[in-house]
Protein backbone atom coordinates (compact mmCIF):
# COMPACT_ATOMS: atom_id res chain seq x y z
CA UNK A 1 0.00 0.00 0.00
CA UNK A 2 2.63 2.23 1.27
CA UNK A 3 5.35 2.75 -1.42
CA UNK A 4 8.91 2.27 0.61
CA UNK A 5 10.63 5.62 -0.75
CA UNK A 6 7.94 7.50 1.02
CA UNK A 7 7.53 6.11 4.06
CA UNK A 8 9.79 8.43 5.83
CA UNK A 9 8.02 11.09 4.21
CA UNK A 10 4.60 10.09 4.94
CA UNK A 11 5.86 9.17 9.20
CA UNK A 12 6.79 12.71 9.17
CA UNK A 13 2.90 13.87 8.04
CA UNK A 14 1.35 11.25 9.98
CA UNK A 15 3.11 12.46 13.48
CA UNK A 16 1.87 16.06 12.43
CA UNK A 17 -0.96 15.47 11.49
CA UNK A 18 -1.25 13.24 14.79
CA UNK A 19 0.25 16.69 16.77
CA UNK A 20 -2.73 18.36 15.73
CA UNK A 21 -5.37 15.85 16.25
CA UNK A 22 -4.13 16.11 20.16
CA UNK A 23 -3.87 19.68 20.61
CA UNK A 24 -7.83 19.67 19.59
CA UNK A 25 -8.53 16.55 21.66
CA UNK A 26 -9.71 14.89 18.86
CA UNK A 27 -9.93 10.76 18.66
CA UNK A 28 -8.95 10.43 14.80
CA UNK A 29 -9.34 11.53 11.63
CA UNK A 30 -10.67 9.92 8.71
CA UNK A 31 -9.68 11.41 5.36
CA UNK A 32 -11.44 10.58 1.72
CA UNK A 33 -11.24 13.26 -1.02
CA UNK A 34 -8.42 12.80 -3.49
CA UNK A 35 -5.85 15.43 -2.48
CA UNK A 36 -5.69 14.77 1.17
CA UNK A 37 -5.66 10.90 0.67
CA UNK A 38 -2.32 11.50 -1.31
CA UNK A 39 -0.49 13.40 0.85
CA UNK A 40 -1.42 11.09 3.70
CA UNK A 41 -0.50 7.88 1.49
CA UNK A 42 1.18 8.55 -1.60
CA UNK A 43 -1.74 7.83 -4.25
CA UNK A 44 -5.38 8.51 -4.87
CA UNK A 45 -7.47 5.13 -4.34
CA UNK A 46 -11.12 5.08 -3.63
CA UNK A 47 -11.80 4.58 -0.09
CA UNK A 48 -10.58 6.12 3.02
CA UNK A 49 -7.62 6.62 5.58
CA UNK A 50 -7.98 6.71 8.88
CA UNK A 51 -5.65 7.72 11.49
CA UNK A 52 -6.17 7.98 15.41
CA UNK A 53 -4.51 10.43 17.94
CA UNK A 54 -1.97 7.78 18.92
CA UNK A 55 -0.96 4.45 16.77
CA UNK A 56 -0.83 3.63 12.92
CA UNK A 57 -3.19 4.12 10.65
CA UNK A 58 -5.87 2.18 8.55
CA UNK A 59 -6.53 1.63 5.02
CA UNK A 60 -9.99 0.93 3.81
CA UNK A 61 -10.23 0.61 0.81
CA UNK A 62 -13.26 0.47 -2.30
CA UNK A 63 -10.86 0.51 -5.82
CA UNK A 64 -8.88 -0.65 -7.38
CA UNK A 65 -8.39 -4.12 -6.10
CA UNK A 66 -5.12 -5.26 -5.44
CA UNK A 67 -3.84 -3.07 -2.69
CA UNK A 68 -2.25 -4.61 0.12
CA UNK A 69 -0.70 -4.41 3.08
CA UNK A 70 -0.62 -5.39 7.29
CA UNK A 71 -3.45 -2.23 7.60
CA UNK A 72 -5.20 -2.67 4.43
CA UNK A 73 -8.72 -4.03 4.86
CA UNK A 74 -11.28 -4.17 1.78
CA UNK A 75 -14.38 -2.57 2.25
CA UNK A 76 -17.82 -2.54 -0.32
CA UNK A 77 -19.41 0.46 1.58
CA UNK A 78 -18.34 3.00 4.44
CA UNK A 79 -20.63 1.67 7.11
CA UNK A 80 -18.58 -1.67 7.26
CA UNK A 81 -15.99 0.59 8.82
CA UNK A 82 -17.56 0.45 12.55
CA UNK A 83 -17.97 -2.99 12.25
CA UNK A 84 -14.15 -3.44 11.35
CA UNK A 85 -12.99 -0.94 14.10
CA UNK A 86 -14.98 -3.75 16.85
CA UNK A 87 -13.36 -6.54 15.08
CA UNK A 88 -9.55 -4.91 14.74
CA UNK A 89 -10.39 -3.26 18.14
CA UNK A 90 -9.64 0.15 16.90
CA UNK A 91 -11.18 2.59 19.69
CA UNK A 92 -14.22 4.43 18.25
CA UNK A 93 -13.69 7.65 17.75
CA UNK A 94 -15.44 10.37 20.23
CA UNK A 95 -14.30 13.07 18.30
CA UNK A 96 -13.76 12.33 14.84
CA UNK A 97 -12.49 14.94 12.10
CA UNK A 98 -14.26 14.88 8.89
CA UNK A 99 -13.22 16.91 5.65
CA UNK A 100 -16.57 18.62 6.25
CA UNK A 101 -15.37 21.58 3.48
CA UNK A 102 -14.93 19.32 0.93
CA UNK A 103 -17.05 15.95 1.31
CA UNK A 104 -20.25 15.63 -0.48
CA UNK A 105 -23.28 16.46 1.96
CA UNK A 106 -24.58 12.65 1.36
CA UNK A 107 -20.70 11.68 2.28
CA UNK A 108 -20.49 13.67 5.37
CA UNK A 109 -23.81 12.07 6.64
CA UNK A 110 -23.22 8.75 5.73
CA UNK A 111 -19.69 8.82 7.90
CA UNK A 112 -21.47 10.64 10.90
CA UNK A 113 -24.66 8.59 10.90
CA UNK A 114 -22.43 5.32 10.55
CA UNK A 115 -19.39 6.80 13.37
CA UNK A 116 -21.69 8.61 15.60
CA UNK A 117 -18.97 10.66 16.81
CA UNK A 118 -19.94 12.55 20.29
CA UNK A 119 -18.62 15.94 18.19
CA UNK A 120 -17.42 16.05 14.66
CA UNK A 121 -14.68 18.32 13.81
CA UNK A 122 -13.72 19.98 10.36
CA UNK A 123 -10.28 18.15 9.17
CA UNK A 124 -10.17 20.04 5.91
CA UNK A 125 -9.14 23.33 7.91
CA UNK A 126 -6.36 21.69 10.15
CA UNK A 127 -5.09 19.67 6.76
CA UNK A 128 -4.83 22.93 5.18
CA UNK A 129 -2.57 24.41 7.94
CA UNK A 130 -0.45 21.03 8.12
CA UNK A 131 0.00 20.82 4.67
CA UNK A 132 1.19 24.95 4.36
CA UNK A 133 4.24 23.60 6.08
CA UNK A 134 6.40 21.24 3.24
CA UNK A 135 8.26 18.48 3.82
CA UNK A 136 11.91 17.23 2.75
CA UNK A 137 10.52 15.02 0.01
CA UNK A 138 7.23 17.66 -0.93
CA UNK A 139 10.35 20.26 -1.74
CA UNK A 140 12.24 18.41 -3.65
CA UNK A 141 8.95 17.73 -5.78
CA UNK A 142 8.77 21.88 -6.41
CA UNK A 143 12.54 21.97 -7.35
CA UNK A 144 11.72 19.40 -10.22
CA UNK A 145 8.74 21.00 -11.20
CA UNK A 146 10.51 24.75 -11.31
CA UNK A 147 13.03 23.23 -13.81
CA UNK A 148 10.80 21.97 -16.49
CA UNK A 149 8.25 24.85 -16.06
CA UNK A 150 11.00 26.73 -16.86
CA UNK A 151 12.36 24.68 -19.67
CA UNK A 152 8.63 24.96 -20.96
CA UNK A 153 8.73 28.72 -20.60
CA UNK A 154 11.78 28.96 -23.04
CA UNK A 155 10.70 26.99 -25.74
CA UNK A 156 7.28 29.70 -25.58
CA UNK A 157 9.14 32.03 -28.65
CA UNK A 158 9.39 28.77 -30.52
CA UNK A 159 5.56 28.08 -30.09
CA UNK A 160 4.94 31.68 -31.73
CA UNK A 161 3.80 32.58 -35.46
CA UNK A 162 2.77 35.57 -36.57
CA UNK A 163 -1.03 35.84 -37.02
CA UNK A 164 -1.88 33.44 -34.17
CA UNK A 165 -4.89 33.95 -31.67
CA UNK A 166 -3.95 33.47 -27.61
CA UNK A 167 -6.13 30.10 -28.10
CA UNK A 168 -3.76 28.92 -30.95
CA UNK A 169 -0.50 29.70 -28.56
CA UNK A 170 -1.75 28.08 -25.78
CA UNK A 171 -2.46 24.77 -27.79
CA UNK A 172 1.25 25.01 -28.57
CA UNK A 173 2.27 25.70 -25.33
CA UNK A 174 0.52 22.75 -23.62
CA UNK A 175 1.65 20.60 -26.27
CA UNK A 176 5.36 21.61 -24.87
CA UNK A 177 3.73 21.27 -21.46
CA UNK A 178 2.89 17.41 -21.90
CA UNK A 179 6.15 17.05 -23.90
CA UNK A 180 8.12 17.92 -20.99
CA UNK A 181 6.70 16.14 -18.90
CA UNK A 182 3.52 18.04 -17.47
CA UNK A 183 0.66 15.90 -15.72
CA UNK A 184 -1.92 18.19 -17.03
CA UNK A 185 -3.72 18.17 -14.16
CA UNK A 186 -4.95 21.92 -12.70
CA UNK A 187 -5.59 20.98 -9.20
CA UNK A 188 -7.39 23.62 -7.18
CA UNK A 189 -9.26 24.16 -3.54
CA UNK A 190 -12.95 25.50 -3.52
CA UNK A 191 -15.85 25.16 -6.25
CA UNK A 192 -16.55 26.75 -10.26
CA UNK A 193 -12.66 27.19 -10.25
CA UNK A 194 -12.04 24.33 -13.11
CA UNK A 195 -9.62 25.28 -15.54
CA UNK A 196 -7.20 23.20 -17.82
CA UNK A 197 -3.81 23.61 -17.37
CA UNK A 198 -3.50 27.29 -16.85
CA UNK A 199 -4.33 30.52 -18.45
CA UNK A 200 -2.82 33.03 -21.19
CA UNK A 201 -4.02 36.48 -21.54
CA UNK A 202 -3.67 38.72 -24.49
CA UNK A 203 -4.59 42.34 -25.20
CA UNK A 204 -7.69 43.71 -24.10
CA UNK A 205 -8.95 40.59 -22.97
CA UNK A 206 -6.55 40.80 -19.46
CA UNK A 207 -9.15 43.37 -18.96
CA UNK A 208 -12.61 41.21 -19.00
CA UNK A 209 -13.70 39.97 -14.92
CA UNK A 210 -13.82 36.25 -14.39
CA UNK A 211 -15.92 34.43 -11.32
CA UNK A 212 -12.88 32.14 -10.89
CA UNK A 213 -10.94 33.79 -7.90
CA UNK A 214 -7.94 33.88 -9.43
CA UNK A 215 -5.56 36.56 -9.46
CA UNK A 216 -6.43 37.79 -13.26
CA UNK A 217 -9.55 36.88 -15.50
CA UNK A 218 -10.63 36.88 -19.03
CA UNK A 219 -13.15 35.49 -21.05
CA UNK A 220 -12.57 32.14 -21.44
CA UNK A 221 -13.32 29.80 -24.97
CA UNK A 222 -17.01 30.18 -23.89
CA UNK A 223 -19.53 30.56 -21.03
CA UNK A 224 -19.02 27.10 -19.64
CA UNK A 225 -15.38 27.69 -18.67
CA UNK A 226 -15.73 31.86 -17.85
CA UNK A 227 -11.35 32.24 -17.29
CA UNK A 228 -8.27 32.77 -19.82
CA UNK A 229 -7.92 33.09 -23.75
CA UNK A 230 -10.94 33.86 -25.67
CA UNK A 231 -9.72 33.94 -29.78
CA UNK A 232 -8.48 37.47 -29.19
CA UNK A 233 -5.71 37.99 -32.40
CA UNK A 234 -2.05 38.56 -31.40
CA UNK A 235 -1.45 41.34 -32.84
CA UNK A 236 1.65 44.33 -33.07
CA UNK A 237 1.38 45.96 -29.52
CA UNK A 238 -0.40 43.53 -27.60
CA UNK A 239 1.52 41.90 -24.12
CA UNK A 240 0.74 38.22 -23.76
CA UNK A 241 0.83 36.85 -20.32
CA UNK A 242 1.60 33.00 -19.45
CA UNK A 243 0.18 31.70 -16.86
CA UNK A 244 0.11 28.23 -17.14
CA UNK A 245 0.85 25.49 -14.57
CA UNK A 246 4.04 23.58 -13.73
CA UNK A 247 1.89 20.29 -12.36
CA UNK A 248 5.27 18.02 -13.79
CA UNK A 249 5.29 16.31 -10.64
CA UNK A 250 1.83 16.59 -7.79
CA UNK A 251 3.29 19.80 -6.31
CA UNK A 252 2.50 22.99 -8.50
CA UNK A 253 4.88 25.50 -9.29
CA UNK A 254 3.36 28.87 -10.16
CA UNK A 255 5.40 30.87 -12.75
CA UNK A 256 3.84 34.12 -14.94
CA UNK A 257 5.87 35.64 -17.75
CA UNK A 258 5.43 37.97 -20.24
CA UNK A 259 6.20 38.32 -24.16
CA UNK A 260 4.99 41.30 -26.50
CA UNK A 261 4.00 40.81 -30.38
CA UNK A 262 6.50 43.79 -31.05
CA UNK A 263 6.87 46.80 -29.33
CA UNK A 264 4.63 47.69 -26.31
CA UNK A 265 4.00 51.22 -25.13
CA UNK A 266 6.03 52.72 -22.31
CA UNK A 267 3.50 52.53 -19.82
CA UNK A 268 3.57 48.53 -19.94
CA UNK A 269 7.26 48.52 -19.45
CA UNK A 270 7.31 50.79 -16.87
CA UNK A 271 4.13 48.68 -14.74
CA UNK A 272 6.44 45.67 -15.18
CA UNK A 273 9.22 47.03 -14.13
CA UNK A 274 7.26 48.16 -10.96
CA UNK A 275 6.22 44.52 -10.33
CA UNK A 276 9.70 43.39 -10.60
CA UNK A 277 10.71 45.83 -7.79
CA UNK A 278 7.95 44.49 -5.61
CA UNK A 279 9.13 41.15 -5.99
CA UNK A 280 12.85 41.84 -5.27
CA UNK A 281 11.22 44.20 -2.48
CA UNK A 282 9.35 41.22 -0.74
CA UNK A 283 12.94 39.24 -1.22
CA UNK A 284 14.86 41.69 0.99
CA UNK A 285 11.96 41.82 3.51
CA UNK A 286 10.75 38.06 3.46
CA UNK A 287 11.85 35.89 6.61
CA UNK A 288 10.42 33.57 9.35
CA UNK A 289 7.89 35.01 11.35
CA UNK A 290 7.02 37.84 8.60
CA UNK A 291 3.05 38.64 8.58
CA UNK A 292 1.93 38.09 5.12
CA UNK A 293 -0.14 41.10 5.06
CA UNK A 294 2.91 42.92 5.34
CA UNK A 295 4.16 41.51 2.10
CA UNK A 296 0.55 42.88 0.51
CA UNK A 297 0.92 46.13 2.35
CA UNK A 298 4.20 46.32 1.21
CA UNK A 299 3.63 45.95 -2.57
CA UNK A 300 0.35 48.08 -2.15
CA UNK A 301 2.53 51.11 -1.03
CA UNK A 302 5.15 50.67 -3.82
CA UNK A 303 2.39 50.82 -6.50
CA UNK A 304 0.54 53.69 -4.97
CA UNK A 305 3.69 55.34 -4.60
CA UNK A 306 4.26 55.07 -8.29
CA UNK A 307 0.99 55.99 -9.43
CA UNK A 308 -0.61 52.84 -10.66
CA UNK A 309 -3.36 51.66 -8.35
CA UNK A 310 -5.92 51.58 -11.13
CA UNK A 311 -4.05 48.79 -12.75
CA UNK A 312 -2.72 46.86 -10.07
CA UNK A 313 -3.95 43.64 -10.06
CA UNK A 314 -6.56 43.76 -12.77
CA UNK A 315 -8.97 47.54 -13.73
CA UNK A 316 -12.42 46.27 -14.09
CA UNK A 317 -11.89 44.16 -10.87
CA UNK A 318 -8.95 43.77 -8.68
CA UNK A 319 -7.65 40.78 -7.09
CA UNK A 320 -7.47 41.59 -3.23
CA UNK A 321 -4.36 39.15 -2.83
CA UNK A 322 -0.62 39.38 -4.30
CA UNK A 323 0.19 36.00 -3.35
CA UNK A 324 -1.00 32.21 -2.74
CA UNK A 325 0.40 29.08 -1.01
CA UNK A 326 1.28 26.43 -3.62
CA UNK A 327 1.24 22.86 -3.18
CA UNK A 328 -0.57 19.87 -4.23
CA UNK A 329 -3.28 22.31 -5.05
CA UNK A 330 -2.76 25.58 -7.05
CA UNK A 331 -4.63 27.58 -3.81
CA UNK A 332 -2.84 26.27 -1.00
CA UNK A 333 -2.19 28.26 2.46
CA UNK A 334 -0.70 31.23 3.03
CA UNK A 335 -2.51 33.84 1.39
CA UNK A 336 -1.13 36.82 1.15
CA UNK A 337 -3.74 39.28 1.82
CA UNK A 338 -3.80 42.85 3.95
CA UNK A 339 -6.20 40.67 6.02
CA UNK A 340 -4.47 37.57 6.37
CA UNK A 341 -3.20 36.78 10.29
CA UNK A 342 -0.52 34.15 8.62
CA UNK A 343 2.80 34.50 8.71
CA UNK A 344 5.58 33.41 7.11
CA UNK A 345 7.16 29.86 8.39
CA UNK A 346 10.04 27.79 7.20
CA UNK A 347 9.72 25.48 4.31
CA UNK A 348 6.48 27.49 3.40
CA UNK A 349 5.69 27.47 -0.32
CA UNK A 350 4.18 30.31 -1.86
CA UNK A 351 3.78 32.63 -5.58
CA UNK A 352 4.02 35.99 -5.49
CA UNK A 353 2.06 37.82 -8.50
CA UNK A 354 2.10 41.18 -8.85
CA UNK A 355 0.57 42.10 -11.73
CA UNK A 356 -0.72 45.55 -13.80
CA UNK A 357 -3.43 45.46 -16.46
CA UNK A 358 -2.73 48.11 -18.93
CA UNK A 359 -6.15 48.61 -21.06
CA UNK A 360 -5.82 47.89 -24.67
CA UNK A 361 -2.47 46.56 -24.62
CA UNK A 362 -2.45 43.36 -22.06
CA UNK A 363 -1.50 42.29 -18.95
CA UNK A 364 2.42 42.58 -17.10
CA UNK A 365 3.62 41.77 -13.77
CA UNK A 366 5.71 38.52 -12.82
CA UNK A 367 5.15 35.34 -10.49
CA UNK A 368 7.76 33.01 -9.28
CA UNK A 369 7.68 30.26 -6.63
CA UNK A 370 9.28 31.18 -3.41
CA UNK A 371 10.56 28.80 -0.67
CA UNK A 372 10.36 30.14 2.88
CA UNK A 373 14.15 29.11 4.65
CA UNK A 374 15.50 30.11 8.25
CA UNK A 375 17.39 33.37 6.28
CA UNK A 376 14.65 34.32 3.84
CA UNK A 377 13.32 32.84 0.23
CA UNK A 378 14.87 30.27 -2.05
CA UNK A 379 13.55 31.01 -5.64
CA UNK A 380 12.38 28.36 -7.34
CA UNK A 381 11.49 29.10 -10.76
CA UNK A 382 14.19 31.01 -12.29
CA UNK A 383 13.82 32.39 -16.17
CA UNK A 384 14.11 35.07 -17.78
CA UNK A 385 11.55 37.70 -15.84
CA UNK A 386 12.04 40.75 -18.33
CA UNK A 387 9.02 41.16 -21.00
CA UNK A 388 10.63 39.16 -24.32
CA UNK A 389 9.71 40.42 -27.69
CA UNK A 390 7.94 37.91 -30.33
CA UNK A 391 9.00 37.50 -34.12
CA UNK A 392 6.41 40.14 -35.92
CA UNK A 393 6.07 40.59 -39.57
CA UNK A 394 3.43 42.86 -40.54
CA UNK A 395 1.34 40.55 -43.21
CA UNK A 396 -0.35 42.86 -45.96
CA UNK A 397 -3.37 42.16 -47.56
CA UNK A 398 -3.54 43.05 -50.80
Amino acid sequence: MIQKELKEDLQLKWSRLQEALLKINADGCLLHMDVNLFYATGRVFNGYFYLPAEGAPWFFVLRPNGLTGERVRYIRKPEQMPELFAELQIPMPQKLLLEADELTYNTYIRLQTAFQPRETGNATQVLRQIRSIKTPWEIEQFRFSARQHALTYAEIPACFRPGMTDLELQYEIEARMRRNGSMGLFRTFGSNMDIFMGSLLAGENAETPSPFDFALGGGGPNASLPIGANGTPLKEGTAIMVDMAGNYTPYITDMTRVFSVGKLPGEAYRAHQVALNIQQEIEEISRPGTPCAELYNRSLAIVEREGLSQFFMGTRQQAKFVGHGIGIQINELPVLTPRSKEVLAPNMVFALEPKFVIPGVGAVGIENSFRVTEAGLEKLTVCEEAIVQLPFEQINIL
